[in-house]
């Protein structure tokens, strides 16, 4: 997919996005609502709580243009990355602004509340979904060098020698699957945070941590260009592009299914007529079938939500992660 350079902040000519519910951040650096003009009525700001390379960053530079030719206004992507995604995250939530937006993995945000004792949000609170976006499992891989070919044999490495597991951050959904893994295997491996997803795959492809798990969007290409060997994928079915890998519930995670959930969200009380406009745009972009071939040929699946549909799959999540955080004791503060 050609995209613009990863830069921090990219001023792209482009706006809208599509359906979730109930979710708001940090500072207001937009002007205040106004009242009676027409929906955007400026360009709109979005945020990516992680650094360029990552999933996000993919799908925001992705669906900026068209969302520009639909709404008549620029969009200027920000990078803003900190604490697993909530220092930018905090920023929306916070901004009390009808044209600022967060593009994040919403498993990681709705695991982050377990993670950290003290947020300066609530993201069920705070923040209100537009729609989810595209859906991208973990892809389970190594370093080539290391010598194992499935799951079985790495969990036996383990034991036997160290392994360093790369983590996109403390407490994100990669390294909670990764402590599912574990729980479930009984696997032995020291995790190593960075600061994001791209980060974690440069170090693994150098052979300075041996394993990772991220979102496959990401992570594909080191695998298709050899840098990086693939074990599993944490689906309950096989991928179509990695079809002879087994899922990492064939290898024995019984029922184990995790992965990046891409989604657009709004400040809490963003207007419900903007929110309409937004939801119906980004979907019928996200939809579109140049979109969905982009994505589908590096391995995500376009998966869409109504705002009652993401805000109940947004709470099971946080249900769901919460067991895995408290058992396994991880806390990034």
């Amino acid at each position: 997919m050609t995209r613009p350079s990863p830069t921090r902040r990219t001023l792209i000519h482009s706006a809208g996005l599509a359906g979730l519910a109930g979710l708001t951040g940090l500072g207001a650096l937009a002007p205040a609502r106004a009242a009676g003009a027409t929906w955007p009525t400026q360009a709109l700001r979005l945020v990516v709580p992680y650094p360029p390379g990552g999933s996000s960053d993919i799908i925001a530079r992705a669906i900026a243009q068209p969302l520009s030719e639909a709404l008549k206004q620029p969009v200027v992507i920000e990078n803003k990355p900190g604490a697993n995604g909530n220092t930018g995250a905090d920023l929306v939530a916070k901004s009390r602004d009808d044209h600022t937006l967060l593009l994040c993995d919403v498993g990681a945000l709705a695991v982050s509340p377990s993670v950290y004792k003290r947020m300066p949000f609530d993201p069920s609170r705070d923040l209100q979904g537009v729609t989810m976006l595209a859906y991208s499992p973990h892809l389970l891989v190594v370093h080539p060098s290391v010598k194992a070919n499935s799951l079985k044999e790495l969990v036996e490495l383990s034991r036997r020698e160290p392994l360093n597991f790369a983590v996109t951050a403390m407490g994100s959904a990669p390294h909670v699957a990764g402590v599912a893994v574990a729980q479930a295997t009984g696997a032995q491996w020291q995790y190593i945070p960075y600061k994001g997803g791209a980060q974690a795959i440069s170090d693994t492809i150098a052979g300075q941590t041996q394993v990772l798990m991220n979102g496959m969007l990401a992570t594909l290409p080191h695998v298709q260009s050899g840098k990086l060997k693939l074990l599993g994928v944490s689906k309950s079915t096989r991928m179509p592009l990695v079809n002879q890998v087994p899922t990492l519930a064939e290898q024995g995670v019984k029922d184990f299914e995790s992965g990046t959930w891409q989604g657009l969200l709004a400040p809490a009380g963003f207007p419900a007529e903007a929110l309409k406009t937004l939801s119906a745009e980004v979907v019928r972009i996200i939809r579109s079938p140049a979109i969905r071939a982009q994505l589908v040929g590096q391995g995500a699946e376009v998966r869409t939500m109504s705002p009652v549909e993401f805000s109940r799959f947004f709470a099971q999540q946080r249900q769901l992660w919460a067991g895995v955080v408290d058992k396994g004791g991880i806390r990034a503060d």
